[in-house]
């Protein structure tokens, strides 16, 4: 049975009840969406505190946007590695302290300071994406993880329609001071009640026979691979977002950016409903390589309502790429270290964000907004044909649940 007749079945209900069901998932579900609004809400408040209060441009809020995104790549392992020898409260209380330190600070920093203070902040600031997606593999079996991370990614999207939204509103209607502030102060809260809540980060799981597997041992070509797409799939996202915007700007029609969004972020909403109700996994590679192709019409977008279209195919794809992905790192990460893998698919996210909008922009500025689409659509379905490649050549299939 395919789908589509799952869902008119009632299946799909059904499985997101059956995982909600079980026990902690609904908690953490609740406390997830409402830590990632202002972790969703950071970068826009950052980038128009940088503008508007420190007077710099654009490009100067890019450099404080991309320290602090450096800073998270190479914070969000090691503090995996914390929370896999330490437990979850040690490394909520490290990241709690340097998360309000920052966030009180911030708006009183000239930039220069604030360069170093968001790098900092990054390093030390709270992953909250690897934290939510270890907890859920910890809470939830292996055949039932699909709705759960489908429910995750979907929580992502919610995030960033409210989000970045308040953060703007804060910053233009109030002071981007005042916006920082209830930014940071969101991000306290959160942490409080996550340290609360204390999910479990390794599933109960039988002794291991002899010595624990070498990092060798797991850090395969196909967890490589599945990390390499999932930087692919988030390139995408952020390179084609970029590329809307500025068309939509070049064009004289900024004012429908928010709608456009809004369109592109429902269609990922239904993607990840039907993924996450469907009767067997599908292939991230595929997946990925399927965004790549449904964004590459994007390209001939014109006046507003042929972007909001436009975007409905790789939309539907977004959400779902995005959970098989989080699938299928958490079915190759062992107990004794989910943690630190968990990280590394945090940082292969940030890796993907940081080079897809570098990459639309230089394309944009050298050519256009369409051919901006073209080429980050059409490396993102190459590099998830090496990625497949990769995962074949270790010898082994991806092991993901039935």
């Amino acid at each position: 049975m395919d789908v589509a007749a799952d869902v008119a079945a009632g299946r799909g209900m059904a499985a997101y009840r059956e995982v909600l069901r079980l026990p902690g998932v609904a908690p953490l579900t609740a406390v997830a969406f409402l830590a990632r609004i202002p972790a969703s809400a950071a970068a826009i408040t950052l980038t128009l505190h940088v503008v508007l209060t420190l007077g710099h441009g654009y490009g100067a809020a890019g450099l404080v946007g991309a320290s602090a995104t450096v800073g998270m790549a190479i914070g969000a392992p090691l503090l995996g590695r914390l929370v896999d020898r330490r437990g979850l409260r040690t490394m909520l209380v490290l990241t709690l302290c340097a998360e309000a330190v920052f966030w009180t600070v911030a708006p009183w920093l000239p930039y220069p300071a604030l360069l170093v203070g968001a790098l900092l902040g990054g390093l030390l600031g709270m992953p909250v994406y690897s934290v939510i997606r270890q907890s859920l593999a910890a809470l939830v079996p292996p055949p039932r993880r699909r709705p759960a991370f489908a429910l995750d990614s979907m929580s992502v999207e919610l995030s960033y329609i409210i989000g970045p939204a308040v953060g703007t509103l804060l910053a233009l209607q109030l002071t981007t001071t005042v916006g920082m502030w209830v930014v940071g102060a969101g991000w306290v809260l959160s942490g409080f009640a996550l340290w609360a809540l204390n999910p479990p980060t390794r599933a109960p799981e039988p002794p291991i026979a002899g010595a624990i597997p070498r990092v060798r041992q797991w850090l395969d070509a196909r967890l490589v691979a599945a990390l390499l797409a999932t930087s692919a799939a988030v390139a995408l996202v952020f390179g084609t977002e970029l590329s809307m915007i500025a068309g939509l700007q070049t064009s004289g029609q900024a004012a429908w950016i928010p709608v456009v969004n809004a369109a592109w972020c429902l269609a990922s909403l239904a993607g990840g409903f039907v993924y996450g109700a469907a009767s067997r996994s599908r292939s991230l590679f595929a997946l990925v390589a399927g965004l790549g192709v449904a964004t590459l019409p994007v390209a001939f977008g014109g006046p507003w309502w042929s972007y909001a279209l436009l975007l409905v195919p790789a939309g539907l794809l977004c959400a779902p790429s995005l959970a098989a992905s989080a699938e299928a790192v958490s079915a190759l990460a062992p107990e004794h270290a989910r943690g630190l893998v968990t990280g590394l698919h945090g940082s292969a996210i940030t890796l993907g964000a940081a080079v897809g909008t570098p990459l639309a922009g230089l394309l944009i500025d050298l050519a256009s907004p369409a051919a901006a689409v073209v080429v980050v659509g059409s490396a993102g379905v190459l590099v998830a044909v090496i990625a497949a490649l990769l995962a074949r050549s270790n010898g082994r299939g991806m092991p993901v649940p039935s």
